[in-house]
């Protein structure tokens, strides 16, 4: 597998190219807002929901645009990747449709709920334990073993290419609404999903600033963008957004997102949790923690909204009844 220093970070064009490769497979996800969500956060809220595309997350996206750029005899072999769930079930669906084998790397701790959709779509899943293993380590030694090539999550242009393929109909649809947004807040994991979409728009819908928004244990992107380098958190990352739990930004994902993006915000578990809950009851959208995180962000005032149009990112909605349960009964933060 090319190292992350072999890369180059998609340009306009990839993405563009990308939305050709996924059109007719994934889901063009509405842009929603309601009236109810507006007088809560005193602004024009606008949200897109990757919540519902295929396999309840953006990362449909990345991963077929991916394995689509394959060369036809590696792509036969199979593939591998490493997730802690929503990529997981991403490369899973992806290798179903076009009938290829396909084995994952899944801490052991992952939602029960997001291992049982992957294997549903007949992927193999090595577990590890993510505090002892390394899981690119673990996972590139199941790839030589297997003789097939790797779907990184998100560290990989083609990926973060198909991830853009947001920012193009986000851009698509605000034209066709004939709104301008003042800002747009993406979760934030590993990086790819607003690498991508924060590309995109910087052509698309130029001017807008892309804020990343990451779990207040787990802000690796935000310390990196103040200190203008990759930082690794120390430890274990821990929290209820467990689609974000990245302990340093992807190599090629820094290199993008350091030069385009706006200032980020750390958000709580109570905040992602509040979040789910008015995104159920104002949009009727079910949400992951990690999927809220946008939306949390302008709840808290992180990222001001007030008298604003902002758009949030509802970048998954894989979770499972417990923690939806334990979101619908949070308290709120305001």
């Amino acid at each position: 597998m090319a190292g992350t220093a072999d890369l180059h970070p998609p340009d306009f064009e990839s993405i563009i190219d990308a939305a050709r490769l996924l059109r007719g497979v994934a889901a063009v996800t509405p842009l929603l807002r309601s009236d109810a969500l507006d007088a809560r956060l005193g602004a024009s809220v606008w949200v897109k929901a990757e919540c519902l595309q295929r396999t309840g997350s953006f990362k449909f996206r990345g991963a077929w645009t991916n394995i689509s750029r394959l060369p036809d005899a590696r792509r036969e072999r199979g593939v591998v990747a490493y997730s802690s769930g929503n990529h997981a079930q991403a490369v899973a669906a992806v290798a179903s449709l076009r009938n290829i084998p396909a084995t994952i790397a899944m801490p052991q701790d992952a939602p029960a709920i997001k291992r049982a959709r992957t294997e549903r779509w007949g992927a193999d899943v090595a577990p590890f334990d993510r505090e002892t293993a390394d899981r690119v380590g673990f996972a590139e030694a199941l790839a030589d073993d297997l003789d097939r090539p790797i779907v990184p999550p998100y560290d990989h242009p083609d990926t973060i290419a198909g991830q853009g393929t947001v920012g193009l109909e986000i851009a698509s649809q605000c034209r066709a609404l004939g709104i301008v947004p003042d800002a747009v807040v993406v979760p934030c994991g590993g990086g790819g999903l607003i690498a991508g979409i924060a590309t995109a728009l910087g052509t698309a819908m130029p001017g807008v600033p892309v804020h990343p928004c990451e779990p207040a244990t787990g802000d690796d992107t935000i310390r990196s963008l103040q200190a203008g380098r990759r930082i690794a958190l120390p430890g274990p990352v821990r929290s209820v957004c467990d689609a974000l739990l990245a302990d340093t930004p992807g190599a090629l994902t820094f290199e993008i997102n350091r030069r385009i993006l706006a200032s980020g915000a750390a958000i709580s578990d109570a905040e992602a949790l509040y979040a789910m809950r008015i995104a159920f009851e104002d949009l009727k959208l079910v949400l992951e923690p990690g999927g809220a995180a946008g939306l949390a962000a302008l709840a808290a005032d992180k990222v001001p909204c007030r008298g604003r149009t902002v758009i949030a990112v509802a970048s998954g909605g894989n979770v499972d009844a417990g923690m939806f349960a334990r979101a619908l009964n949070s308290p709120g933060t305001r």
